[in-house]
């Protein structure tokens, strides 16, 4: 068990990578608090994290919204009595998709940008006073391929996720001396039901098939396959554990080559 004892927040825990994430880290032990705006959603992998033997916590929070971010770590505290070792961001918004720079509008940008960054900012700043009085913790924010290189037709979400590898190694630079690690992964395409709803919205737009626009990402990759949720847990799990201790202000692309 390479998280026992440890506790976690979750965002965006309800589905996709965010569900693969949650229950890697109780598999190895962790107890988590799950959160989302969507309490539902999260019920059936807060019910695979207690077939796991571990706690699992639900509660609704907009990540945005700094009221419900200090409301959803001081639930995490009062569960984990003070304790929380691990912070995952993975909620976020894809935004726009097939969309010029010159027509984008600009409250749809602002979504996007507030949601990306605001979204991974306020949980690091509320759980950070608690992992300094530990002198302890492990940040892992979820950023994107999209923040390596310029994603044409995607200026809001690949500024968004360029914006989360600057915060990581911001932040980074700032907990060091409190023996905190701040780290992120970079997925490229995630098979996940966001993935076939972003093949859907380009398919209409291009006047493609889904299936034209699938494998148009597969053959952007070295390896020639799509990334799994539990590819992405298996990275998160590497940097929320012991294994990773001198690795920090660091991000991890798991794209099958996308970035090469």
């Amino acid at each position: 068990m390479k998280l026992e004892g440890k506790k976690a927040i979750v965002t965006g825990a309800a589905k996709g990578m965010g569900a693969a994430i949650t229950t890697t880290l109780a598999g190895e032990g962790a107890d988590i608090v799950l959160t989302a705006r969507d309490t539902a959603a999260l019920e059936p992998v807060a019910a695979e994290v207690r077939a796991l033997g571990r706690q699992a916590h639900i509660i609704a929070c907009d990540v945005i919204e700094e009221d419900q971010v200090k409301s959803m770590v001081d639930f995490a505290k009062e569960k984990f009595d003070g304790q929380i070792d691990i912070l995952v961001n993975v909620a976020g918004v894809t935004g726009p998709i097939e969309t010029a720079v010159q027509d984008i509008e600009v409250d749809d940008f602002d979504y996007v940008i507030i949601a990306n960054e605001r979204g991974t900012f306020l949980p690091i700043k509320h759980v950070v006073p608690t992992m300094i009085a530990q002198n302890s913790g492990n940040i892992v924010n979820i950023s994107g391929t999209s923040g390596l290189r310029g994603y044409p037709m995607r200026t809001s979400y690949s500024a968004s996720k360029w914006a989360v590898r600057g915060i990581t190694r911001t932040v980074a630079l700032e907990l060091g001396k409190y023996d905190i690690n701040v780290n992120a992964v970079c997925p490229g395409i995630v098979e996940t039901p966001r993935m076939m709803k972003l093949c859907e919205g380009k398919a209409k737009k291009r006047g493609w098939t889904v299936e034209q626009v699938y494998e148009e990402y597969v053959q952007d990759m070295c390896l020639k396959r799509v990334t799994t949720g539990q590819d992405i847990a298996n990275t998160v799990l590497f940097l929320a554990n012991e294994e990773s201790r001198q690795i920090t202000g660091q991000h991890i692309a798991v794209d099958g080559g996308w970035d090469v």
